[in-house]
């Protein structure tokens, strides 16, 4: 069973940074695309990041050069450190992973930018 829990959001002020964890369980970080999601209120859940199982990473317009993307294989983890925040990055962000066919999700953590 896969499980996907996310730690680390809460209120930051903008230019300020935070950084999200997403702790892994039956599924192997290093072995799997693994990303980070975001939603914003009364919008569309989007990409923010992704990382490959070969270590490239993607990263939405919105957020590059602010936001990076990084997993520890030991630790069975994967982060988002997220600096130079902007209001517009206050959302609820959601961990996922890539299995075979198909898609898992973490509950989300909420990231609070205030101006």
């Amino acid at each position: 069973q896969v499980q996907l829990v996310e730690s680390g959001g809460g209120l930051a002020q903008a230019g300020g940074s935070v950084r999200l964890s997403c702790a892994a369980s039956g599924i192997m970080v290093g072995m799997n695309r693994m990303g980070w999601y975001r939603q914003a209120a009364g919008k569309e859940r989007e990409l923010v990041a992704t990382i490959t199982s070969g270590g490239t990473t993607s990263y939405a317009d919105s957020v590059k050069g602010r936001f990076t993307i990084s997993r520890d294989n030991t630790k069975n983890t994967v982060c988002l450190q997220m600096d130079t925040l902007k209001p517009e990055d206050t959302a609820v962000y959601y961990c996922t992973a890539y299995g075979l066919g198909i898609q898992y999700w973490g509950k989300g953590t909420l990231v609070t930018v205030s101006s």
